[in-house]
């Protein structure tokens, strides 16, 4: 029997999505990815696997899904979640800890409550074939993942182990992500297409991520930032974290499956360590801006690194995954020494 998992609700937004695709976007490829690298990072290490392994992306809201192999080591790490157990008995399960889940166990992922997403890593990964040399999923082109699309019901998403291995559990026990405002930015490449006065508002003023973000981009709310040369450019490439302003003058932050080309003018860019805190931000969410040097760009890019390094210092093993397992429960002899009340010698008569 092929190990799955499979998928009786789909949640809000489910996509399988590991660090990107790179190298193709002179083609007009989206490197895609992880909205939140960081928390992808962590929820694979829980699990054991390596950076680059493929993770559940779960936006807003979480999937229900059945195990139907004979055991899945699972870690969910990012924004706060209800994990439930639903069957074959409910109870909640952890977040930033990995646990065992057996044959015909279902469990869910509720909303998101603080941040725009979360993930959900399993040991080894998924098997599901590369596309581009990534299993990212880019849904707006129908590639990548599972079937180049968001998950559904009765999806069977296949496992690469088909039993976890024997081994302690990790948790991680601060149980929250680096990362705070402001959102550091570089000015350019195209600022000079914008008053001096708009630079000083976009630093100076705080913006409200409007409900027109997805995973392309975010469109904020707040004081309009006035253009000095026009709105139209000849289209050249866009990076990671490119803050376009269109003609209505409201800046929009380009994420993970971003075009890669664009005709709107670029105020500034923002740094790569900040995007995954750009990325949590939910509609109705603040945002602030600061002004960053490329060698801040670089030391803040260091730091990001560092934080990785000593999270593992901050990694707690336990022997148990604090998942009962009632199979298992019952084959076990559990207490010993019980006599009846007529055993004389054993009451000490």
């Amino acid at each position: 029997m092929i190990p799955i998992l499979r998928v009786h609700k789909p949640g809000l937004h489910t996509t399988v999505q590991d660090l990107g695709r790179y190298g193709l976007q002179s083609m007009g490829v989206p490197v895609s990815g992880a909205l939140d690298t960081t928390a992808l990072r962590i929820a694979n290490h829980l699990v054991g696997n390596e950076p680059t392994i493929a993770a559940l992306e779960v936006l807003g809201a979480g999937p229900v899904l059945e195990v139907t192999t004979e055991s899945v080591r699972i870690a969910v790490a990012g924004g706060k979640a209800l994990i439930e157990l639903l069957s074959p008995y409910r109870r909640q399960l952890p977040t930033f800890e990995s646990f065992c889940l057996h044959r015909g166990d279902v469990f869910c992922i509720g909303p998101v409550t603080d941040m725009a997403m979360t993930y959900l890593s399993v040991e080894g990964g998924f098997d599901l074939p590369p596309a581009m040399g990534s299993l990212s999923t880019y849904t707006r082109g129908g590639f990548g993942g599972f079937n180049g699309r968001q998950l559904e019901s009765d999806d069977e998403l296949s496992l690469v182990l088909s039993a976890a291995p024997v081994r302690d559990e990790l948790r991680f026990v601060e149980r929250r992500l680096p990362g705070d405002l402001p959102i550091r930015i570089i000015p350019g490449p195209q600022d000079d297409f914008f008053t001096p006065e708009s630079l000083h508002t976009l630093v100076s003023c705080d913006y409200t991520v409007s409900s027109a973000v997805d995973r392309m981009g975010m469109r904020l709310k707040g004081p309009l930032l006035e253009h000095a040369r026009g709105f139209n450019i000849t289209s050249d490439g866009t990076a990671p974290g490119s803050i376009q302003v269109p003609g209505d003058g409201l800046p929009i932050v380009l994420l993970a499956d971003r075009q890669t080309t664009g005709g709107y003018p670029k105020i500034g860019c923002v740094i790569s360590a900040d995007l995954p805190t750009v990325a949590r931000l939910r509609p109705g969410n603040t945002i602030r801006f600061a002004l960053a040097t490329l060698e801040q760009a670089a030391e803040a890019r260091r730091e990001r690194e560092s934080w990785f390094a000593r999270f593992r210092s901050h990694i707690k093993r336990s022997t148990l995954s604090g998942i009962i397992d009632p199979i298992t429960l019952h084959t076990q002899n559990l207490v010993s020494g019980v006599v009846g009340p007529d055993d004389a010698t054993e009451l000490g008569k």
